[in-house]
C-alpha cells in the first residue's frame, strides 16, 4: 500500500509552557481513510526553532485520498483544565464560527506535506531569535515582513543617532550592507542566514535600527517599519515626512522612525536607566522573581475589581512635560493608599508621542517610547502587583493611527484594494467619485480611522499575537477593547454610507479569537469590551456563540446618573438636574432600571475619559454638581455630598465599579484630548488640601464594598423609587449577607425618617454601617447614628442625608 505522509505542527509563538498532553484529532481514521469520525493519535512536545513550545505528530494517508479535502485540530491540557480545543481561529467563512483547519492532500512525489497552525505569530514575524539545530546555545535572528504585493523586499539597517531612514535611502547605515528577503507561503518574507551568515548572532543586532526596503510592483520603492517592533525608536512628534532627518531621535515621531532589535529575554534592571541606550540588564526569569512578595496577591474575577482609570500622560508633579512610567510608578503608593486594586491605563502602545490619549496605535507591540519604553512599563507591571494592584491596558483595534504612513498605510502597494491592512470593498475603479479619489471602497466605522482588513487572517493575527505579547512578556492582567460596535456593527462604506455588512461579521469573527485565544493563553485574563450595542451576546461565552468579554462598559449608567452630554430626556440626568438647583422631581425610576441592569456583568462608573470635559456640554463630576458654580463655601458642601451620591451609585451597584483619575479628590478641571496637559492637576497635592475630605470617602467606601461580600454579588433588588422626593433604594444579598441601601438627591434631610414599604424588607433588624454624610467627609452627620432599625412586615423607617445615602447590613431576621 503507498501512503502519502503529513506532518502536522502546532506553533504556540510563546515561551510560556502553559500547554501538555497535546492530540491531534482529524476526520481520517487509523488506516489513513478520509472518515467522519475523527481519530486521534497523541502529539510530541519539542522546542521549536522559535524557542518556544511546539507539538508534531506525523500521519500517514493512504495514496487513494490524495485530493481529499481534510479537517483537523489540536486538543490540549492546561495545569487547570483537561481537553481544551487548540484552535482559536474560526474558518474564514462568513457563515462559519467553527474553528478547525483544512488542508488538500497532495501528491507530493516522496516529500512530506507540512500542515502548521500558528496560535499566535509572536515569533513568526518580526525580528525574532532563531535557535538552529546546530547550535543550540547562541541564537542567530531572523527577521519575516508580511508584504503579499510586494515585488522585492530587503533588510536595511538604520543609524542609531538618528533612527530614520528617508525616502531616498539617506540614512541607512551602511556597515551594514542590505539584506535581500526571500519569499514564502502566505505571503512572509524572510531573511535566510545561509546565505547571509552574519544573521547567526543575534546579539550583534540587539538595539539596532531598521526597516524593511520594499520594491512595489510598479517598481516603486518604499520605507516600512515592522509592524511586529518590540520597540520604536522615535520619541518625540516630529514627521520628517520621507526628508532626510539630521536630528535627535528624542524629536522624532516613533510611528514614522526606524524599528529597533530587542532582547525579550532581558529586562533593564533599573528603573532610571537611560531611555536609550539601555546597558544593564538582568534576565527575564530573574526580573519577574520577586513579582508578588509573601501574602500579596491579585483579584481574580472581574467582579472583585475597583478600576482606576488611569492616563499615564496626565500625571502632574508640577513639571511641563507629559506624564511618564516613571511619574506613574511613584503612584503607584497613592492608588494603594487609596485601596484600588486595579489600574485601567490608557493605551500605550506606539502612537505618535506622550502629549496625546493614545488612541491612535501604529505599533502594536511597541510600548510609547515617550513615556520610558517597554522596560520601564514591566519595572511599572511589577511595582503594581508586588502592591496587589492588577494591570488593565486599553486596546484599539477598530482603526490605526491617523497618519499611518510607513505602518499600516499602503504597506506593499499603492492599489486600494492591495492595502492589506485595511477593509476595501470591490475596486477603487467602482468609485469614481469617491472623495478622496479611490477611497470609496474603505470602511468608516464612526472612529477616527477606516477600519482594519478583519476578514485577513493575517491582520487579525497581528492584533491578537500583540495582545498575547503583552500578557506573556508584561504580565498584564487583562484588556479593555475599545469601541467593540466598531468592530461588529457600525462598519459602513466610505462611499455612500451603505452598511458594511461582511465587515461587521467579520469584525465579530476577530472578537471571538480575540477572547478565544487569551483565554487559551491565560484562563484568568479579565476582557472587558466597551460596548454600546446592548448585544446581550458580547458576554455570552463562545460556546453559546457570544464575544466571550467578561464584562461591558456601561455608558448608560453614567448617562443616566450624571447625565451632563446634553443627552436631553431621553436619560434620567440626575446630577446635572440636581446641579440646577431647585427641587424638582428626578427621574429615579429611570435611573432604577439600569441600576437593576448592572447586573447583567458589566463596568459602571460615574466618570470615564470621555465624558469628563471632552464630550459636549460634560463637566468633571464635582463641577456638573453644581452647574459649575464656584466650588466655595456652601456650595462645595452640596458639590460633594452629591459626588458622594454618584460615587455610592457605582461601588454599591451590582456592576464592576470604575473611575477616572481625580474623581477621588474632587478634580475639575476639564479633561479633554487636546488640551489636558494645559488643565492637569497634581492629586496628590489635591490629597493633602482641598481634596482630603473625598478621598478619605473614597478610601472608607473601597474598604467597604471589598469587606462586603453582597456588594461584588451579581443579585440587586430595587425595592423603592420616589421621583419627587429624589429618593432610591435597593437590597443586596449574597448567601448569608444583606445590605439595605437608601439614597437621596433631595436637598433636604428626612430628619424624622421616610418609610419604604416591599414585601421584600420582611421583618428583621437592620443595623446602619455605612453614611455618606458622617462628619468625617466634612458631611453634616445626619444619619442613624450606627443605630439598629427594625423592619416589620416589610415596612422600615430610616433617617436619609441630604444627598447622600446610608447603608444598612441586617442583623436578625423577625
Amino acid at each position: 500500500m503507498s501512503t502519502v505522509s503529513v506532518k502536522f505542527n502546532y506553533l504556540t509563538g510563546l515561551k510560556i509552557n502553559i500547554f501538555k498532553n497535546a492530540r491531534l484529532v482529524g476526520s481520517w481514521d487509523k488506516d489513513g481513510f478520509y472518515s467522519d469520525n475523527w481519530s486521534s493519535v497523541p502529539m510530541q512536545q519539542v522546542m521549536g526553532d522559535d524557542g518556544c513550545p511546539s507539538f508534531r505528530a506525523k500521519i500517514k494517508f493512504d495514496s487513494s485520498q490524495i485530493g481529499y479535502n481534510f479537517q483537523w485540530g489540536v486538543v490540549l491540557d492546561t495545569p487547570n483544565e483537561h481537553d481544551l480545543w487548540g484552535i482559536a481561529t474560526e474558518v474564514n467563512d462568513h457563515n462559519s464560527k467553527e474553528r478547525y483547519r483544512t488542508f488538500r492532500l497532495d501528491k507530493n512525489n516522496g516529500g512530506i506535506q507540512k500542515e502548521q497552525y500558528y496560535l499566535t505569530h509572536c515569533k513568526r514575524l518580526g525580528a525574532n531569535k532563531y535557535y538552529r539545530a546546530s547550535s543550540s546555545t547562541k541564537p542567530s535572528i531572523k527577521f519575516s515582513v508580511w508584504a503579499p504585493n510586494a515585488k522585492k523586499v530587503a533588510l536595511v539597517f538604520g543609524n542609531i543617532k538618528h533612527g530614520y531612514i528617508a525616502d531616498d535611502g539617506t540614512g541607512i547605515d551602511n556597515s551594514i550592507p542590505p539584506i535581500s528577503m526571500f519569499y514564502t507561503k502566505d505571503g512572509i518574507w524572510r531573511t535566510d542566514e545561509n546565505k547571509y551568515p552574519i544573521l547567526k548572532n543575534f546579539s550583534r543586532f540587539d538595539h539596532k535600527p531598521y526597516m524593511f526596503k520594499i520594491t512595489q510592483k510598479t517598481g516603486k520603492v518604499v520605507y516600512r517599519t515592522d509592524l511586529y517592533s518590540r520597540c520604536q525608536i522615535g520619541g518625540g512628534k516630529y514627521d520628517p515626512q520621507g526628508a532626510a532627518y539630521t536630528g535627535d531621535i528624542k524629536e522624532l515621531d516613533g510611528t514614522k522612525s526606524c524599528s529597533v532589535v530587542v532582547d525579550p529575554d532581558s529586562v533593564t534592571k533599573h528603573f532610571t536607566e537611560p531611555v536609550w541606550p539601555e546597558t544593564t540588564f538582568v534576565s527575564e526569569k530573574q526580573f519577574w522573581k520577586n513579582e508578588f512578595p509573601s501574602g500579596i496577591s491579585l483579584p481574580k474575577r472581574i467582579e472583585d475589581l475597583v478600576i482606576y482609570e488611569l492616563h499615564i500622560g496626565a500625571i502632574w508633579n508640577g513639571s511641563d512635560r507629559p506624564g511618564s512610567l516613571e511619574d506613574a510608578m511613584e503612584l503607584i503608593d497613592y492608588l494603594k493608599d487609596l485601596g484600588i486594586n486595579a489600574v485601567e491605563l490608557l493605551p500605550i502602545n506606539e502612537f505618535e508621542g506622550w502629549a496625546k490619549w493614545g488612541y491612535g496605535s501604529s505599533h502594536y507591540f511597541a510600548i510609547e517610547y515617550s513615556a520610558g519604553g517597554r522596560d520601564q512599563f514591566k519595572h511599572f507591571v511589577r511595582k503594581c502587583h508586588q502592591n496587589g494592584i492588577a494591570v488593565i491596558l486599553d486596546v484599539v483595534y477598530n482603526h490605526y493611527h491617523h497618519n499611518a504612513e510607513r505602518a499600516e498605510w499602503a504597506y506593499d502597494s499603492d492599489v486600494p484594494e492591495e492595502n492589506i491592512y485595511y477593509w476595501y470593498e470591490g475596486r477603487s475603479s467602482d468609485y469614481p467619485n469617491a472623495n478622496p479619489p479611490g477611497h470609496g471602497g474603505y470602511v468608516d466605522n464612526m472612529s477616527t480611522g477606516y477600519a482594519p482588513r478583519y476578514y485577513d487572517e493575517m491582520v487579525r493575527k497581528m492584533f491578537i499575537s500583540s495582545a498575547a505579547m503583552l500578557v506573556e512578556e508584561f504580565h498584564v492582567d487583562g484588556f479593555r477593547v475599545d469601541q467593540t460596535t466598531s468592530i461588529h456593527s457600525y462598519n459602513v462604506l466610505h462611499a455612500d454610507g451603505r452598511k458594511a455588512s461582511q465587515a461587521n461579521i467579520f469584525g465579530a469573527k476577530f472578537l471571538r479569537e480575540l477572547t478565544g485565544s487569551l483565554k487559551l493563553v491565560n484562563p484568568e485574563i479579565m476582557l472587558v469590551a466597551e460596548d454600546h450595542s446592548k448585544w446581550d451576546m458580547i458576554t455570552k461565552p463562545l460556546s453559546a456563540g457570544g464575544l466571550n468579554f467578561d464584562a461591558a462598559w456601561y455608558a448608560n449608567f453614567y448617562h443616566q446618573l450624571i447625565g451632563d452630554t446634553g443627552r436631553g430626556t431621553d436619560f434620567a440626568n440626575l446630577l446635572r438636574t440636581a446641579g440646577y438647583g431647585g427641587d424638582i422631581p428626578l427621574a429615579m425610576d429611570s435611573f432604577q432600571e439600569v441600576l437593576s441592569e448592572s447586573s447583567q456583568k458589566k463596568v459602571v462608573y460615574h466618570e470615564s475619559h470621555d465624558e469628563a470635559g471632552n464630550s459636549a456640554h460634560s463637566l468633571r463630576t464635582i463641577r456638573a454638581a453644581v452647574n459649575s458654580a464656584p466650588l466655595i463655601g456652601q456650595t462645595r458642601n452640596y458639590a460633594e455630598a452629591r459626588s458622594r451620591f454618584c460615587f455610592g451609585m457605582s461601588m454599591l451597584s451590582a456592576g464592576t465599579p470604575m473611575f477616572l483619575m481625580g474623581e477621588e479628590v474632587g478634580a475639575e478641571k476639564d479633561y479633554t484630548y487636546d488640551t489636558f496637559m494645559q488643565n492637569r492637576e497634581n492629586i496628590k497635592q489635591e490629597r493633602r488640601q482641598e481634596g482630603k475630605y473625598l478621598f478619605k470617602f473614597y478610601q472608607d467606601l473601597i474598604k467597604f464594598r471589598y469587606n462586603h461580600p453582597a456588594v461584588k454579588a451579581h443579585d440587586i433588588d430595587i425595592i423603592h423609587t420616589h421621583n419627587a422626593n429624589r429618593v432610591i433604594a435597593f437590597l443586596r444579598r449574597e448567601q448569608k449577607e444583606e445590605l439595605l441601601v437608601v439614597a437621596s438627591l433631595n436637598n433636604h434631610p428626612f430628619n424624622s425618617g421616610y418609610f419604604i414599604e416591599n414585601p421584600d424588607l420582611g421583618s428583621g433588624l437592620w443595623k446602619e454601617v455605612f453614611n455618606s454624610d458622617a462628619g468625617t467627609y466634612n458631611g453634616n452627620n445626619i444619619g442613624n447614628l450606627g443605630s439598629s432599625i427594625p423592619s416589620n412586615n416589610g415596612r422600615i423607617n430610616v433617617v436619609i442625608p441630604a444627598c447622600g445615602f446610608v447603608v444598612f447590613s441586617k442583623v436578625a431576621a423577625g
